[in-house]
């Protein structure tokens, strides 16, 4: 038999080493060409290994969460032949989002499970080469008392009962760990009772280790590099968009059945493009190390958006060229491609502005991260009705927050609150978004 060597492949862009998120088969398994073998994630991508040959799985060059160098043996298939053939995974498919759970049948956490060296099911040896022995150790423990009636007499119980004491949790010191007046004195000058109500309440001592791989780990990478290295300056102001909603609901209800439904955000993003026009040093990234400062004359503007896998940045390219109604169908399409793991990777990249929103969840204010190296992010608080002083009585009016934060080292202060308060100006008075010029 012969053995064929896959490596991590080269998917471009410069990118020297990628992080194994996903592993579709283990040791012992056959494999068809073709077939899915495993998931790797850069920056940009998610990018699905398939193999190129028929055979048997025999090793595994790296655990989930791991970060594998381009060129470094990945997987060994033995195949019909003799000798050993190595290649790059060939065929790749990319995606621009976390694979969807139920794309991937789970790994089994047997003795060959390259990432089943939990607290929990013991440390698990992945070998280094061919033929290398892979050995499991697995931690057993005794049954707890807790598992067990406890032993004790009526009058402990009753005592134990009175005093909303869980005998499960006390350590009886008699024959067969029988539990006595004195182990129960002991158990409460411990300070170990804790009063009960209405059911027995049990301390809970267990505790979860959760490794931090794939989208979660870039997006930790990513809001970990922002707070860093930029400081940030968070503007909040309160918008009265009273007359926007009206002008909403009326658009919405003569819009055509092919026309997405207007949101808040296609207003605010035809704001941000004509605020951008006026002060192009807010679309604009920063390249830190380099100290240039790149002024974009489109506007890209991300949306930040929640999927299965974690928060992604979607992107809606050359918004000031897109009326209000393409903005919305944009919005929507690039959201629902990220969400569903569908989204292309220049769908997820290249935005020079970053637009934020909770919805309902969105609160009275927040502190927004900026999206690195981005300088600007627009954060959307949730709408309330509230009374405002109109000068001579207090009138009942929709109002909501701009929560926006602002790379301090490029934009000072002034510049960020005229921008703001412009933004303002155009969503308390809707029509100055449409007026041109």
């Amino acid at each position: 038999m012969a053995e064929f060597i896959i490596k991590m492949p080269d998917v471009g862009e410069g990118v020297a080493e990628a992080e194994l998120v996903e592993w579709h088969v283990k040791p012992g398994d056959p494999v068809r060409e073709d077939m899915v073998l495993a998931a790797v994630m850069t920056d940009k991508a998610t990018v699905e290994i398939p193999s190129p040959v028929n055979g048997v799985v025999r090793w595994l060059g790296a655990a989930i969460g791991d970060t594998v160098a381009v060129k470094a043996p990945l997987i060994r298939i033995e195949v019909v032949g003799d000798g050993e053939v190595t290649g790059d995974a060939v065929g790749i498919g990319t995606n621009a989002s976390a694979l969807a759970v139920d794309e991937a049948p789970p790994v089994d956490a047997g003795e060959n499970d390259p990432g089943a060296g939990t607290p929990e099911s013991g440390a698990a040896t992945q070998g280094k080469s061919a033929g290398q022995t892979v050995s499991v150790s697995v931690a057993l423990h005794a049954t707890p008392s807790a598992m067990l009636k406890p032993l004790a007499s009526p009058a402990v119980r009753l005592r134990a009962l009175e005093r909303g004491i869980d005998l499960r949790q006390v350590e009886g010191t008699g024959p067969a760990g029988r539990i006595s007046h004195d182990d129960l004195d002991q158990f409460v000058a411990r300070g170990a009772a804790l009063p009960q109500s209405g059911k027995t309440l049990i301390r809970k001592t267990g505790v979860e280790e959760i490794k931090i791989t794939g989208l979660r780990r870039r997006i930790a990478e990513k809001m970990a590099r922002a707070t860093a290295r930029i400081p940030h300056i968070t503007y909040v102001e309160e918008i009265d968009v009273t007359d926007l909603e009206v002008l909403r609901e009326r658009l919405n209800g003569n819009r055509a059945p092919d026309q997405t439904k207007l949101t808040v955000l296609p207003f605010l993003m035809r704001a941000l493009v004509r605020a951008c026009s006026e002060q192009p040093g807010i679309n604009a990234t920063f390249n830190d190390d380099a100290g240039i400062i790149t002024r974009h004359a489109g506007v890209h503007i991300g949306v930040a958006t929640q999927t299965p896998a974690g928060l992604t940045v979607p992107v809606v390219r050359h918004a000031e060229a897109l009326s209000i109604w393409n903005c919305a169908a944009e919005l929507m399409r690039v959201a629902e491609a990220a969400r569903s793991g569908a989204a292309l990777r220049e769908e997820l990249s290249g935005s020079t502005i970053t637009i934020t929103s909770l919805g309902a969840l969105g609160g009275i204010a927040t502190t927004p991260i900026i999206n690195h190296p981005e300088v600007a992010i627009v954060g959307v608080n949730k709408i309330v009705i509230r009374p405002v002083w109109d000068g001579s009585q207090f009138v009942a009016r929709k109002m909501m927050n701009l929560s926006s934060s602002f790379d301090h080292r490029v934009i000072d202060g002034f510049d960020a609150a005229t921008f703001i308060q412009r933004i303002k100006a155009m969503m308390e008075t809707p029509a100055l978004i449409f007026i041109e010029g």
